[in-house]
């Protein structure tokens, strides 16, 4: 399937007229000129971490202290490195990195108050992760609708196609796991782009220190890399129900995606960008212990190894780690009971040491510049604290109607808030924005502006129609 390398707009002398006397493609003069901007500093990788569940934003990057108790909950905000801008106080650590963020607080995924779409986390993962509204089926099937192959991509998959092919590291890399409701959850695959473009799924272990492993190239235990002598043999040896997955989702495309498998295993650079131990002992302190923590060192790693996309899916590693309380629902960040417990104890100390350490470690690397670093979910949660669930007297329910992204790097302006929330959390007010418009500036700041593709039956098909570019983050 040919995917073409998109190019960089240029702002000539013509466009310039044009956009200070009727505005450029809708946008004023501000907006063209910061577009400008970010392309002349194009992205060659985005880091996409997903806290899977659906975090409180009222509880952490969106607080609300002047709303009723009901709304606002127990935890207070803290001043941060940039002027008015506050946190809450269990994220001491990304409060001295503000200046590095931007956060946006008026997305959300509902159509609109009345119409807020179904508020499940496979309908949340499919819009947030292909920027495309789910459609009926969601509301027929709930979390039970799988993943089908003429579904849109998802954006990873997009910049994997649309960015140069790199022969010895691959295009996109997913780990420590893949998002699942379902084994065969929507949203995370390349679907009409053909299986090629899926990531490299790379499963994180839950031990200290965590192993990491590719199943898509695991060998038997007795069968070493260096006995294999054709690819041939390799092939034979791969993981049969990893084999079956792939191919139930395109079948024709398998080859394709194997071969990119062997460029993997048989590529030094790509090997040592998986050899975490190379990292020393000290910074890996810095970042934490865990799963999660180790995932997004990798992160940076792979970002060194110039991967166009990875995308780092929280791991639940509470059980394994705080045997003292467990956190409610599908996924850590899915707080329906014990909503304050969780996040004082487990998600938001961990969060805050591993994320401010990604970012201080690109900073100090010289890599922040170039790497977009966007922090997203399915959701958020409930403004006024409660769950009609058993035991959701302290939790928040599933609110899609409006949540938060913290993004950093790759020429976005640190130190800022973008749009806003009501008073109490529950709905964007300024700069409402959605799950395409997310899309649309991590494909400018990666400097993918074709969005046309061919599929499987050689048909053109429009990758994204919707949405537009925050330039204002830039």
């Amino acid at each position: 399937m040919p995917c073409r390398s998109s190019q960089h707009p240029r702002l000539d002398r013509r466009s310039f007229l044009t956009a200070s006397g009727l505005g450029f493609a809708g946008l004023s003069l501000p907006d063209v000129l910061a577009g400008a901007q970010a392309d002349s500093s194009r992205a060659r990788s985005t880091i996409l971490i997903w806290l899977d569940g659906g975090p409180s934003h009222i509880d952490t990057w969106d607080m609300k202290p002047q709303a009723a108790a009901e709304f606002r909950g127990p935890f207070q905000p803290i001043q941060t490195s940039a002027p008015g801008i506050q946190l809450c106080e269990h994220l001491p650590r990304l409060a001295r990195q503000t200046h590095h963020l931007a956060i946006v607080h008026s997305m959300g995924h509902a159509t609109s108050r009345d119409l807020p779409g179904p508020n499940n986390h496979s309908s949340g993962f499919f819009h947030g992760l292909t920027a495309h509204p789910p459609d009926s089926s969601f509301f027929q099937l709930s979390e039970s609708r799988p993943s089908r192959p003429d579904d849109p991509p998802f954006i990873g998959a997009v910049v994997a196609a649309k960015t140069r092919q790199r022969n010895s590291v691959p295009q996109q890399v997913m780990l420590p796991r893949r998002f699942r409701v379902l084994s065969n959850t929507p949203g995370q695959y390349a679907n009409q782009l053909g299986a090629e473009f899926n990531p490299l799924y790379v499963d994180g272990s839950n031990d200290i220190p965590p192993k990491f492993t590719v199943p898509a190239l695991k060998l038997p235990a007795d069968l070493s890399a260096g006995r294999l002598r054709t690819r041939q043999q390799l092939l034979r040896q791969f993981d049969d129900q990893h084999r079956r997955f792939e191919r139930s989702l395109v079948t024709q495309d398998y080859s394709k995606h194997q071969q990119r498998a062997f460029s993997v295993l048989f590529s030094k650079k790509s090997r040592e960008a998986f050899e975490i131990e190379r990292e020393p002992e000290a910074l890996r302190r810095t970042y934490g212990r865990g799963v999660n923590a180790m995932s997004l060192l990798m992160a940076r790693r792979l970002v060194q190894a110039e991967v166009p996309f990875i995308t780092v899916v929280w791991k639940k590693e509470d059980p394994v780690l705080h045997k003292k309380k467990f956190c409610n629902g599908a996924g850590s960040w899915d707080t329906h009971g014990k909503n304050f417990d969780c996040l004082r104890d487990i998600l938001l100390p961990n969060f805050d040491r591993m994320f401010a350490a990604l970012l201080d470690d690109l900073h100090q690397q010289g890599l922040l510049d170039e790497t977009l670093v966007v922090v997203s979910s399915e959701m958020g949660r409930t403004p006024k604290i409660g769950d009609p669930r058993p035991g959701g007297t302290s939790g928040r329910n599933h609110w899609r109607q409006c949540m938060s992204v913290l993004m950093a790097g790759a020429g976005i302006r640190g130190g800022q808030l973008y749009g806003a929330s009501d008073p109490i959390a529950a709905y964007p007010v300024d700069k409402p924005v959605g799950p395409s418009d997310l899309a649309r500036t991590i494909y400018h700041a990666m400097g993918v502006h074709d969005l046309t593709a061919v599929d499987g039956d050689g048909q053109s098909i429009e990758l994204l129609e919707e949405g537009r570019v925050m330039a204002g983050l830039f």
